[in-house]
């Protein structure tokens, strides 16, 4: 049997009466990993902000677990590897899986698990299938667009992180637009105290050291401004395998005095508090949790306009977007920042007023349900999609 009534829908599908069952809807959540990285911070967001009495959730990582699953563990949940030495195999045990937990909803993570877990969803006789992008779909092959493609016919719902990537999912993809909805991604703002940052020309980011960061721009523009912004630093919070690259960039334009790459830091929030501003010089982005914690600090930002930074900048109110792969325009950006510090104390108001606002991960995690409970109730009552 089943209890109505009506909730509040999200801006992201249609309203519908939603159908609340006498047992909780079991979700299982589908992902290469839960490792380091924005989305496993997303999924354990979710495990932390779900609502006991209407879901039971579980996780499985297709290739590794990592420090994720054991904060998820920690939470009382269920992270459950699914074994197959190849394709077809691991197919049948997802299935298999499915059909042992009596999964209502398998909600997968980019596209390789949206393969593998909507065929096995199918195979299984899950009800309702989502998938999530995480990013701006970019280095994806013409195989896996082809793949993604046949499994999104079978998919309910593509929720996309941004408004530019569900927009990417339309035009590229083909993918019907009634079929996609979009979702920002969330932090726990509760966690960075609001400081305001300082008015210390030290710019700060943080992120994994890959190329699609473009770290090697950043450098770059910092070499430049710092002609005419004397006192200018920068820090670099992070790992990853462009290291010894940005090491011996840093060395060629013997700014070592004035680049620090930190590596890996457990404290990030106070890193963010210690510094004037932040910067982003990515490439591509869905939308970046870091330029979200640095605006949850107190910190005005300057990113480059792509992907979803322009859904949680605004020009000119919590912040400067500049073209990426363009270090002369992130150094005017810079100077102009440096040289207009009255305003940072305005825009860090407005940045931290903006994350509370649209950002924060319980309203990420309550769309996400409302949209469980819809997708459910049009299965039940035989409405399509």
């Amino acid at each position: 049997m089943f209890a109505t009534t009506s909730m509040t829908s999200t801006p992201t599908t249609a309203s519908v009466p939603v159908m609340i069952p006498t047992r909780r809807l079991h979700v299982c959540h589908v992902s290469i990993s839960l490792d380091t990285g924005g989305l496993e911070r997303i999924l354990s967001e979710l495990a932390a902000n779900h609502s006991e009495d209407r879901f039971q959730l579980r996780f499985v990582p297709l290739k590794q677990e990592g420090r994720f699953a054991e904060v998820i563990r920690g939470l009382g949940l269920d992270v459950d590897r699914v074994e197959g030495t190849s394709p077809l195999r691991r197919l049948h045990a997802l299935s298999r899986y499915f059909r042992e937990h009596e999964i209502d909803i398998v909600h997968s993570h980019n596209t390789f698990p949206a393969i593998h877990a909507t065929f096995a969803a199918r195979l299984a006789g899950v009800p309702t299938i989502v998938n999530t992008r995480h990013g701006q779909r970019v280095g994806h092959g013409w195989k896996s667009r082809l793949q993604f493609r046949l499994a999104a016919r079978f998919m309910h719902r593509i929720v996309c992180v941004s408004q530019d990537a569900a927009r990417l999912t339309i035009e590229k993809d083909g993918i019907p637009a009634d079929k996609v909805v979009r979702i920002w991604n969330g932090i726990d703002v509760s966690t960075f105290a609001f400081t305001g940052g300082s008015l210390d020309s030290l710019a700060i980011s943080v992120g994994r050291l890959v190329p699609e960061k473009d770290f090697l721009t950043l450098i770059r523009g910092v070499a430049l401004a710092r002609k005419t912004i004397h006192d200018l630093r920068l820090k670099i919070v992070g790992s990853g395998p462009e290291e010894e690259r940005l090491r011996s960039l840093i060395r060629e334009l013997q700014a070592s005095d004035y680049i620090e790459l930190a590596g890996e830091q457990k404290d990030v929030p106070k890193q963010l508090e210690n510094a004037g501003f932040y910067v982003s010089s990515s490439l591509s982005e869905g939308i970046s949790l870091t330029i979200l914690e640095a605006m949850s600090v107190g910190l005005p930002v300057i990113a480059t306009d792509v992907g979803g930074n322009p859904e949680i900048v605004e020009e000119g109110v919590t912040g400067r977007l500049v073209p990426p792969a363009n270090p002369e325009r992130l150094a005017a950006a810079m100077i102009h920042f440096c040289q207009q510090k009255m305003s940072w104390p305005i825009m860090a108001f407005h940045g931290r007023e903006r994350v509370v606002t649209h950002f924060d991960s319980k309203q990420m995690t309550a769309h996400y349900e409302t949209l469980y409970q819809q997708l459910h109730a049009r299965r039940l009552v035989g409405v399509g999609g």
